[in-house]
């Protein structure tokens, strides 16, 4: 089988044969350079653009740079980075991450009470088989967190989204975002929360919003960045 025991794809094919246990999506960014036609032919052309090794508070720390480049035959219309990360399983004497409080100074906010079927529907549309989403038995007893993980693309998607309702008029030209910490789905319909705001610090011409997440207790999950065409 191409499929390994956590359900992604075995390493050493296109990504590389990393030996550390653990897998997450730590951020990434997409530039919006011109719209796709409906009906046009879309080729998508993947590389790894970078492999690179820390040792951090956890332990060792492998970074995969992952580049898309989605065209069609006037040529590129959008590309993507993303940013893969592959560390040590926890020591259990390991002291726990200081968690960052999330930022009050939202404009807007949307609540989400996730659950078994949104991760999996949203597993399903990206083709990923990776278990942490979806499989709460092997997410607890095997890779031992408290609950299935929430996917950081679909923060990522839903805080583009938050954006969207606010600002439905406006084209998007560029998005980048980071996971600051997991959110998980315990079962015990605890939401997270999406919170945006214009950045007029960093552009006076409001182009440019600040969006986050937060979990339910109140810990900052991710930090993203849109601008505007």
């Amino acid at each position: 089988s191409e499929i390994g025991p956590d359900g992604h794809a075995r390493r050493g094919g296109f990504l590389p044969p990393v030996p550390l246990p653990r897998r997450m999506w730590a951020g990434g960014r997409l530039a919006f350079q011109r719209p796709l036609a409906v009906g046009s032919a879309v080729t998508r052309t993947s590389r790894i653009e970078d492999v690179s090794g820390k040792t951090g508070r956890t332990g060792n720390l492998v970074f995969v740079l992952v580049r898309h480049e989605i065209a069609d035959e006037a040529g590129v219309a959008i590309v993507e980075e993303h940013d893969i990360v592959y560390r040590d399983d926890p020591h259990p004497d390991a002291p726990a991450p200081v968690a960052r409080r999330a930022p009050t100074d939202a404009q807007w906010t949307r609540e989400i009470v996730p659950d078994d079927v949104l991760l999996f529907r949203y597993s399903a549309l990206t083709f990923n088989g990776h278990r942490i989403h979806y499989d709460r038995r092997y997410v607890t007893e095997v890779e031992g967190y408290p609950g299935l993980i929430v996917h950081g693309p679909l923060i990522a998607t839903l805080l583009v989204d938050l954006l969207r309702r606010e600002r439905p008029e406006a084209t998007l030209s560029r998005f980048e975002f980071r996971a600051v910490r997991p959110t998980f789905d315990t079962g015990d319909d605890a939401p997270f929360r999406l919170h945006g705001r214009p950045d007029l610090a960093a552009n006076a011409d409001g182009r440019t919003f600040s969006l986050w997440g937060e979990d339910a207790d109140g810990r900052l999950t991710m930090q993203a960045t849109a601008t505007l065409a």
